[in-house]
């Protein structure tokens, strides 16, 4: 045997337990995630706010539709509307991805996380991976069975579109989306923060205070209102209609925008996870 094969198997060798190591740190995860009872809480929360409250909203709109104003009708858009229980759902995405790592942090079991896979940022990108992966499946099916429900009652006053309506098949998926980059804020603030009250605070603060604190700027600054996590996220849903005075984002570009929010909290929260001890 020549020298020159001795680090090519070496390689060969060292390939296949990396590779094994990758796949039995996503099922450990998978593990983790699916026998958390808030799991089981926050997904059956979101399954129903999608569907039920989406309908209920939907059919008070309709009994109520008579006494609309024309202009009141007119900013109608039956797909985002038809996903309004979306609202109370990314709460609950939010906080689970805040406890897929704050969990670990409040009972110790982190430190045994880190033992057996001394690869930090390994571990953090399987848990977003299984995460994503679960929202996603979970919130795609609840926003098309929410959107077909809402358009049948809004077929009662003649509002209700169809997937292949502009934008339509657009709002349901981009939804989805919307509700899994926001599990990845969540899961990157939480990385940070390591603290599970502390980053439900931030995430709430980011979805719901910011935005109005930043609708206070003057006017020559309200260009910066478009571009908040939540505002940019939510352009994928409503269609980037105007908000206000202040026209929103597009909403691929919105979402992009809101992507990237997620990734910096994941990096901020990759880096801290690799340098500080748990």
């Amino acid at each position: 045997m020549s020298v020159a094969q001795i680090p090519a198997m070496s390689a060969r060798v060292r390939a296949k337990p990396i590779g094994r190591l990758g796949t039995n740190v996503l099922r450990s995860e998978w593990t983790k995630i699916r026998t958390v009872r808030s799991t089981y809480w926050t997904m059956l929360i979101t399954v129903v706010s999608t569907i039920g409250l989406s309908a209920m909203v939907s059919a008070i709109y309709v009994g109520q539709y008579d006494k609309l104003s024309a202009a009141e009708r007119s900013i109608f858009n039956a797909a985002s509307y038809s996903l309004v229980g979306g609202i109370l759902a990314q709460l609950a995405i939010a906080v689970l991805g805040v406890l897929v790592i704050t969990g670990e942090y409040g009972t110790g079991m982190i430190r045994t996380t880190l033992a057996a896979v001394p690869q930090r940022l390994k571990v953090l990108s399987s848990k977003a991976t299984v995460f994503t992966a679960m929202t996603l499946v979970v919130t795609m099916i609840s926003c098309f069975i929410a959107f077909f429900i809402g358009q049948a009652i809004f077929s009662a006053k003649g509002l209700n579109v169809g997937l292949g309506d502009p934008g339509v098949l657009r709002t349901v998926i981009g939804t989805s989306l919307y509700l899994a980059v926001l599990g990845l804020l969540a899961l990157g603030l939480g990385t940070l923060i390591r603290k599970t009250a502390g980053a439900i605070s931030a995430i709430v603060g980011i979805l719901f205070v910011l935005p109005v604190l930043t609708s206070l700027l003057p006017s020559s600054m309200s260009v910066i209102e478009k571009y908040m996590p939540s505002n940019a996220g939510e352009a994928i849903i409503n269609g980037g209609v105007a908000r206000g005075d202040t026209a929103s984002l597009s909403p691929w570009l919105g979402l992009g925008v809101f992507f990237l929010w997620a990734a910096v909290a994941l990096i901020a929260g990759a880096f801290r996870l690799a340098r500080r001890d748990a």
